[in-house]
């Protein structure tokens, strides 16, 4: 799993792709299948509701992103007009899908550099 992040930054970085994280699991939430027709409504507002969740934790972040463009995209596309704040989904989850969570996230605690200590017993 860990071949999916590049990284794990910490300071800075690690806090800009929480504040990422957190503002693509608050757009996730709210009005991710707006202007969509009803017969996709209700499947891309559930799929909305597991995976912000997900990248408000950075729990599978990748696979998470992923699935926030899976769902925002139609709403570019089946839209009635054109509709930025679908865009605005789609790259949220594409720029967390390619950076990875960082390095404050449980993706970081499971999959992140480990260190070991290696104890040499006196002879």
């Amino acid at each position: 799993m860990q071949r999916l992040f590049s990284a794990f930054p910490n300071s800075w970085p690690g806090c800009g792709l929480l504040l990422l994280r957190l503002a693509a699991g608050a757009t996730c939430l709210f009005g991710v299948a707006n202007g969509v027709p009803a017969s996709l409504h209700l499947a891309l507002q559930s799929c909305g509701w597991v995976t912000a969740p997900f990248l408000a934790i950075g729990l599978w972040t990748p696979v998470a992103a992923t699935v926030q463009v899976l769902i925002s995209l139609p709403g570019c596309f089946l839209a009635a007009g054109p509709d930025v704040d679908h865009l605005v989904r789609a790259v949220f989850g594409a720029s967390l899908a390619m950076l990875g969570p960082g390095a404050w996230s449980v993706d970081a605690r499971l999959f992140g550099r480990k260190r070991f200590d290696i104890y040499r017993a006196p002879r």
